[in-house]
């Protein structure tokens, strides 16, 4: 990919997650108002896309009920704020072992495995411009939890996203997803024009560090558009970094919640600072109308 930076920038705003952030930060938004009004602000401060999870509003817990996703995009669309819906697909992936002496059967804590038609129950329901693939499987942080996307249900989960008429967004935490997304776009199942989220500084996917994120930028086919990530205190470094290699940016709250040490930031925090960063590097950001023409997308509301 011949790298220049990029003059025409769009921010992804991350809203909520599935991690337990909410432990940590009261301004993490929990019920499907609170991440609505979440993604409405991110919006009003200059994000022109939203990637949403749901949380049960009881607990605060991960959650995948296509009831919670319906609540929060009807929210959103009812605002009058125009902003491109990205929905994950991650949720029904999660795999955690026994225990390093008997790894089967899996823990309930923290294991949730579905089929690819459940894992895309919300997307066919609610058709988004946009859902996430999470293009390989990984260990994911401490303990045995294991991030499962194998190459069959990957295939299958991409020829139904396809038949949807909805975009995915491929999610790479490593330079091997990227060549996993090459090959599902070879089996005719990802259409041009292609995105991909560069996913960076995850236990244990590809370490944040320049040499690293270089190589998964060169590894980018010249004609897909990416965007890319660094989780914590690199958030915000990495929205620099992003525009500088020719990329988009994503911020927000699933992947750090800090606006600079002891100060904790809510969503519209992350993405003022990162509009700051990209203006002054003399980029304009890119309205939802505009990344829908740029990616073809399909609004099938307002």
């Amino acid at each position: 990919m011949s790298l220049s930076p990029n003059r025409k920038v769009f921010i992804t705003c991350a809203v909520t997650g599935a991690g337990a952030t909410t432990e940590r930060s009261d301004k993490v938004p929990v019920t499907p108002r609170q991440i609505a009004d979440s993604c409405i602000e991110a919006a009003q401060a200059g994000a022109a896309v939203a990637h949403i999870h749901v949380r049960d509003p009881e607990t605060g817990a991960p959650a995948r009920d296509p009831a919670l996703y319906a609540e929060v995009v009807a929210h959103i669309r009812e605002s009058g704020v125009d902003m491109v819906i990205n929905l994950t697909a991650g949720m029904g992936g999660d795999l955690t072992l026994g225990s390093t002496e008997q790894p089967l059967p899996p823990a309930e804590d923290g294991t949730d495995m579905c089929g690819a038609t459940e894992r895309l129950a919300h997307v066919k329901q609610i058709l988004p411009e946009i859902c996430t693939l999470d293009c390989g499987t990984m260990n994911f942080g401490e303990g045995d939890y294991i991030m499962t996307n194998s190459p069959g249900m990957l295939k299958a989960m991409a020829a139904q996203i396809q038949a949807l008429g909805v975009r995915p967004e491929i999610e790479a935490f490593d330079t091997g997803h990227i060549l996993l997304a090459k090959w599902l776009q070879s089996q005719g199942l990802i259409d041009n024009p292609a995105m991909i989220q560069l996913c960076m500084g995850i236990p244990w996917g590809a370490p944040d560090d320049m040499s690293t994120f270089m190589a998964m930028v060169n590894a980018v086919p010249e004609d897909w558009t990416f965007s890319a990530f660094s989780i914590g205190r690199n958030q915000l470094p990495y929205v620099a970094m992003a525009v500088n290699a020719g990329g988009n940016v994503r911020v927000g709250l699933e992947d750090n919640i800090w606006l600079k040490k002891g100060v904790l930031a809510t969503n519209a925090d992350l993405v003022t600072r990162a509009r700051t960063i990209i203006e002054g590097m003399g980029s304009e950001l890119m309205t939802a109308a505009e990344v829908r023409e740029q990616m073809q997308l399909t609004k099938r509301w307002g």
